[in-house]
């Protein structure tokens, strides 16, 4: 499954897990200003926001999992099975499909406010990319530096949450993840208080013990509320590298291993992390296989190109010995 944070320090930061049981040929992708977007509805955008996130290029069109366009506008979609129902086509609506919704939004807004009057139209259809490409049961968060949105398409119809948190997950609906944060009032950062009786003198033991009762297994719920309260809690400090790397920290605090979630005989685990700086237009990421903190600028691109560029991760790990 996956996790997905926005977090405002002196810039505003975009990222997420992408957790899977395999990857799908993923590159970090940069679509410039006058690449032509066509959609399934008819219409044609020749002209947009630049876009830079992760991506499957197919055929020449990126598949975005995640991206912020060079207004500062984020965008993610995560899994979210049994939950997610897309429609047929409707009269009177914008029929966009779900692998469309990223680009459709991020080309055309450049604040969450501007997105909002584009979802009041949208209808996400159930077109798939190809013959074998079905449509992915999604859900998306939405953020810029001042808020954030869940939207969700369900069988009740399109639903807009704000997101006081800055956080999804997957499973179950944002309304009840966001609800079931009551559950845990009572943690906190500092050291915790004896509220179980006045008639016992009960002491902590150790450090951190404010925390207990956060909960520490992987499931979607679960990692909703470790990685709001990681990421509420957190420290970022004012450098760039202060902040990414906490960024990758908090997102970390939920990092799926090899070996701890099977899926039939294969297991899932974190494919890749990413951190966008979306005021500069630089998305850093790691991999499984790499931890090294690698970066790509949409700025030092051509952005008034016609032709999407990507860059496969880099997956070779090197380990700097000191003696």
């Amino acid at each position: 499954m996956c996790t997905a944070i926005s977090v405002k320090v002196n810039d505003h930061y975009f990222g997420r897990n992408l957790d899977y049981e395999h990857t799908f040929g993923e590159k970090i992708t940069v679509t410039p200003r006058n690449y032509l977007f066509k959609f399934i509805n008819g219409s044609e955008i020749k002209q947009h926001y630049s876009i830079i996130g992760m991506a499957l290029p197919c055929g020449g069109y990126p598949l975005y999992f995640d991206a912020t366009n060079e207004a500062g506008l984020s965008m993610a979609g995560l899994n979210f099975p049994d939950n997610a129902v897309y429609m047929k086509s409707l009269v009177g609506r914008d029929n966009i499909a779900a692998y469309e919704f990223i680009p459709w939004i991020l080309s055309q807004c450049k604040s969450v406010p501007e997105s909002r009057h584009l979802l009041e139209k949208i209808n996400i259809t159930d077109h798939p990319f190809s013959e074998n490409m079905p449509p992915t049961p999604l859900h998306w968060i939405i953020a810029d530096r001042d808020s954030s949105v869940t939207v969700e398409q369900t069988k009740c119809g399109l639903n807009i949450y704000e997101n006081p948190v800055g956080v999804l997950t997957n499973n179950p609906e944002f309304n009840i993840q966001l609800f079931n944060l009551a559950n845990y009032m009572n943690v906190s950062s500092s050291e915790p208080v004896n509220r179980f009786s006045d008639k016992i003198n009960l002491q902590p033991y150790s450090r951190g013990m404010g925390g207990i009762g956060i909960p520490g297994d992987i499931s979607s719920m679960s990692r909703f509320v470790r990685a709001t309260f990681v990421k509420l809690n957190s420290i970022y400090g004012e450098t760039e590298k202060e902040a990414v790397n906490q960024f990758f920290h908090v997102l970390y605090s939920v990092y799926q291993q090899k070996g701890c979630a099977q899926v039939n005989d294969m297991y899932e685990v974190t494919n890749y992390t990413s951190c966008c700086n979306t005021d500069r237009g630089i998305y850093y990421y790691t991999t499984y296989n790499n931890s090294t903190v690698n970066a790509v600028d949409m700025h030092r691109e051509n952005l008034d190109g016609d032709e999407i560029v990507a860059y496969a991760p880099l997956e070779s790990e090197e380990f700097n010995f000191v003696n």
